[in-house]
């Protein structure tokens, strides 16, 4: 009981500090032209390796202040390996090209200008002839049973709810 006392506590100090202090030292703005980052080795597990000797760097741009999302760039030379998402992710392709194969055997290329979305908890196998650059918006998915009260309240929200509900 006092543990929960204390942690109420907290969060009510927390909720009455002024909103920079909150931030910390996060800025309300990060820009950068994804060209500029500092891309740092990045090296693709061995074990999802299939053909080749794939180098893969990642650059980080941003992360929310939650830390249930970021944005990175990420590039790669040729080779071939299947990638399991962890996150939810959203690229787009700004160098190069990719072959995807997702694990119900759907194949698509991404090339330059090309956007898709990668559903967390899934692989693919990427194959890269020669090399591909991507930006990376990733999202950390809710726990499920999170997920499931947004689901309510979004249909909750919906004009055919509020006809219903009056």
């Amino acid at each position: 009981m006092a543990l929960k006392l204390l942690l109420v506590s907290m969060a009510g100090a927390l909720a009455t500090l002024p909103k920079e202090r909150q931030l910390g030292e996060r800025p309300p703005l990060v820009a950068a032209n994804s060209g500029m980052l500092v891309l740092k080795p990045a090296p693709i597990n061995p074990d999802w390796i299939i053909r080749g000797a794939p180098m893969a760097r990642v650059g980080d741009h941003s992360t929310s202040t939650d830390e249930a999302s970021s944005t990175a760039v990420w590039d790669c030379t040729a080779g071939e390996f299947r990638w399991y998402f962890g996150w939810d992710e959203t690229v787009v392709i700004q160098e190069g090209e990719v072959h995807v194969t997702t694990e119900d055997g759907s194949e698509r290329v991404l090339k330059a200008g090309d956007i898709a979305y990668f559903r967390g908890g899934t692989w693919a196998t990427w194959r890269i002839d020669d090399y591909v650059r991507k930006i990376a918006f990733l999202r950390k998915p809710f726990p499920e049973p999170l997920a499931t009260l947004y689901r309510i309240r979004n249909a909750l929200r919906s004009p055919s709810a509020k006809r219903i509900l009056g």
